[in-house]
């Protein structure tokens, strides 16, 4: 770059749908499947509870005080902001709460009834019909076993999206995307620059920030199918080494980490 306007630009006789000069126009198209044999990623939880069943950690302090029964119904919240960060949420997770139990809970139940009557209020037909099931989120698509987690926004000005690992009684939202039963081998490739490669030539964009989808960036990715077990090996103990590294650290965040 110069202070010449003239030599900050170069003259090209094309440009594809990717800002890339002088390149074909192939493009990659959405996928509802991966076209690899690859676990599903999946969209965290929908909630479409105004709030009525999560918590900061002020707030859950305050609510056991008065309600110490909840105690066993609450479970950590993840977002991609929290993942990131490190922020700690919580939220009220009634799967097999039964009516018994739940009624011996007043304020439990008060936040209960205020997710029904809000959703009853919705403009939306399939909000309205939620209401039958007010002790649940809006989407269920927690996994029972340990899954991957991708921030579906991150910022565009580090290398690498923090991905990581969570177990189970991580309730994760809809600002995420979730890798179940994902290997460390799987975990190797989506954090290694070549998959970080082909993430920012396809992924959309919020403002300027990377918008991580599974239709366009996962699902259609060309995995390394022919890689040797030895290769898969040194991917896997490289895996290994990148969450060594962080457990050395566990008080920073991901952002700090990646920074």
């Amino acid at each position: 770059m110069t202070n010449n306007p003239k030599d900050n630009f170069i003259i090209v006789d094309h440009i594809n749908g990717y800002l890339m000069p002088n390149a074909p126009d192939i493009y990659v198209m959405k996928r509802a499947t991966p076209f690899f044999n690859v676990p599903e990623m999946i969209m965290g939880s929908m909630m479409a509870d105004d709030g009525n069943l999560k918590f900061t950690p002020d707030e859950l302090d305050a609510f056991l005080k008065t309600e110490p029964a909840a105690k066993k119904w609450i479970r950590p919240l993840v977002g991609g902001d929290d993942f990131i960060n490190g922020k700690r949420r919580y939220c009220l997770w009634l799967v097999d709460c039964p009516p018994n139990e739940l009624r011996r809970m007043p304020r439990v139940y008060e936040r209960v009834r205020n997710v029904r009557e809000y959703r009853l209020s919705s403009k939306r037909a399939a909000t309205r019909k939620l209401a039958d099931k007010p002790t649940l989120f809006a989407e269920m698509r927690q996994p029972t076993t340990n899954y991957l987690l991708i921030p579906k926004v991150s910022s565009e000005r580090r290398r690498y999206i923090p991905i990581g690992y969570m177990t189970a009684d991580n309730i994760a939202v809809n600002t995420v995307l979730m890798i179940p039963n994902a290997s460390l081998f799987h975990f190797g490739v989506l954090t290694s620059c070549v998959h970080m490669n082909w993430m920012r030539m396809v992924a959309g964009r919020l403002t300027s920030r990377y918008q991580y989808s599974a239709t366009i960036c996962y699902n259609p990715f060309p995995w390394p199918l022919f890689y040797t077990d030895e290769q898969q090996k040194r991917i896997e103990a490289t895996a290994q080494a990148i969450l060594d590294a962080r457990a050395n650290y566990p008080n920073a965040t991901y952002a700090y980490l990646s920074d």
